[in-house]
């Protein structure tokens, strides 16, 4: 009798145990279709629907505006002109500048820190939305601090 209740026990133990690991892994995804991304980039601007292309496939929620001076919306949110792309984004209270990949965002999202967003500087080639061919130029995904100031949060490329 002890035997089948022990074995009742850790059947319980086991299905919650898988339960769990099955939430967590799910979690990212889940995670980012509760976040809506608001884009603001030029009507004309084919990289950009390309990364609202990939911020969709990673499960985000996006609402796109095309707007006359993306720049502008750039400054109201925070980020330098230096560190400027071809459209900027707001999810929750950070700003996103440029080519920022789904997986960094996520990140951000999950790791909330301190700061004004991110920020992929230019259009470099093999960021998302910017894929050509099999190139994959270097870049980095910069954590912009409210001075203006940047830290690398994550590489790409060699």
């Amino acid at each position: 009798m002890l035997g089948a209740i022990e074995n009742r026990s850790f059947t319980m133990h086991r299905r919650n145990f898988l339960a769990t690991a099955a939430t967590l892994l799910a979690a990212p995804r889940a995670f980012a279709a509760a976040a809506t991304i608001e884009v603001y980039k030029s009507a004309t601007c084919g990289c950009c629907n390309e990364w609202v292309k990939h911020l969709r496939a990673a499960g985000f929620t996006v609402r796109t505006n095309d707007v006359a001076e993306p720049g502008e919306y750039r400054r109201r949110f925070g980020i330098p002109d230096a560190l400027g792309g071809c459209h900027t984004a707001r999810v929750g209270p950070y700003a996103l500048e440029g080519h920022v990949p789904a997986r960094e965002i996520q990140r951000l999202l999950r790791e909330r820190p301190a700061a004004v967003g991110l920020s992929v500087p230019g259009m470099p080639v093999g960021s998302p939305g910017m894929e050509y061919e099999n190139r994959l130029d270097p870049y980095q995904v910069l954590l912009v601090q409210r001075d203006g100031s940047t830290t690398v949060y994550a590489r790409y490329g060699a």
